[in-house]
């Protein structure tokens, strides 16, 4: 029973830690629109729908609600919002995140996407 609730310390340190070291990182908004570009392909700010759906706007908004985008069942079940946090779970493994999403590319390193999400913040959001 000990050891059990020491394991559930432990567990609840680590994930606290782990959310501040993230949320140390400060994103530069003007390099993630250089490496927005990577994900152009895909994605647009503009609102129109690509083969990804498009992402002004997405800073607080909640997965799997822009209209006319045919998202995953796995994505419109996860009951996510899309907070800083939560898109940076998603970018850092999106098959991790949302097991059944369509997306599967990564950005693997954490300024990357703090820089990516500060452009995606500056682009407005709810």
């Amino acid at each position: 029973m000990m050891l059990r609730a020491l394991r559930l310390i432990l567990s609840i340190a680590a994930v606290s830690i782990a959310g501040l070291a993230a949320a140390s990182i400060a994103g530069n908004p003007v390099r993630g629109q250089q490496l927005f570009n990577r994900c152009s392909g895909c994605h647009s700010v503009q609102g129109e729908n690509k083969s990804g759906p498009p992402l002004n706007g997405v800073v607080g908004r909640e997965a799997a609600v822009v209209e006319g985008y045919r998202y995953s069942p796995a994505l419109m079940n996860a009951g996510l919002t899309w907070t800083e946090d939560a898109l940076d779970n998603y970018l850092a493994g999106p098959t991790k995140a949302v097991r059944g999403t369509r997306m599967t590319v990564s950005v693997s390193t954490e300024q990357d996407r703090a820089d990516i999400i500060a452009y995606l913040k500056s682009l407005g959001g709810q």
